[in-house]
């Protein structure tokens, strides 16, 4: 079984004995080890689609994405991040950063152990310092990038999972952290990035009977995983 308590500015659950906090802002805390997780913050995807002959976006994704990012580690001032995969919309768009971008990671990156996790989108050594990996075993947790049938203890990401709640003012849909006895899969951070519905039959063989959909923005909100 898997517990769980409120907790400030998130909500904290145990897996496989590690006390993890699931960020409202969409991060993943590990107090113990001043470990902080984050999923698929797809930085330079405007440039990446315009790059391809699509439509243009405001360039700002990266800007925000960052200053959120920031604002997390300023706050907690970790002592290892992990940027778990996907972390560039594709291995070009990092030569897409702007000397403000370049200047922001660098900020962030400095003093700590900063891991770059391989995703399917930028699945290759980024050249940016930092360790780069395929996944990442700590402790009694291992974290990749795409969920793996049958893990434990198991940090992914890939899927940008939301899911919807019924609010006194409507129906609310958002982005959302799934957790279950096995295994946490984090929100997509990034500014522009879209998502999967937890009813969607990608999560049915993954998580369990009892998972929780953690809801994030001005508050971790945990519901039953919506099916």
């Amino acid at each position: 079984m898997f517990l769980f308590c409120t907790a400030m500015h998130g909500y904290s659950f145990s897996l496989k004995s590690a006390q993890l906090t699931a960020l409202s802002a969409g991060l993943l805390w590990w107090a113990d080890r001043k470990l902080l997780c984050v999923s698929d913050l797809h930085l330079g995807k405007s440039e990446r689609i315009a790059r391809r002959g699509g439509s243009l976006l405001p360039p700002y994704e990266n800007k925000d994405t960052l200053t959120r990012l920031a604002s997390a580690v300023n706050a907690l001032n970790p002592m290892t991040v992990i940027c778990l995969g996907d972390s560039f919309d594709d291995l070009k768009a990092l030569d897409g950063l702007n000397e403000d971008d370049h200047a922001s990671l660098a900020a962030l990156m400095g003093g700590r152990r900063w891991i770059w996790i391989e995703g399917n989108h930028d699945a290759g050594p980024v050249n940016i310092g930092g360790n780069h990996l395929s996944e990442f075993e700590t402790g009694s947790l291992i974290f990749r990038h795409i969920a793996k049938l049958g893990a434990v203890g198991e940090i992914s990401g890939h899927y940008h999972p939301k899911a919807s709640v019924q609010m006194k003012s409507g129906n609310m849909t958002g982005s959302c952290f799934l957790v279950d006895e096995n295994r946490a899969i984090l929100p997509a951070f990034g500014a522009y990035t879209g998502g999967l519905k937890s009813t969607d039959p990608a999560f049915s063989s993954l998580m369990s009977h009892n998972a929780l959909a953690i809801l994030t923005g001005s508050q971790a909100l945990p519901i039953p995983m919506p099916r």
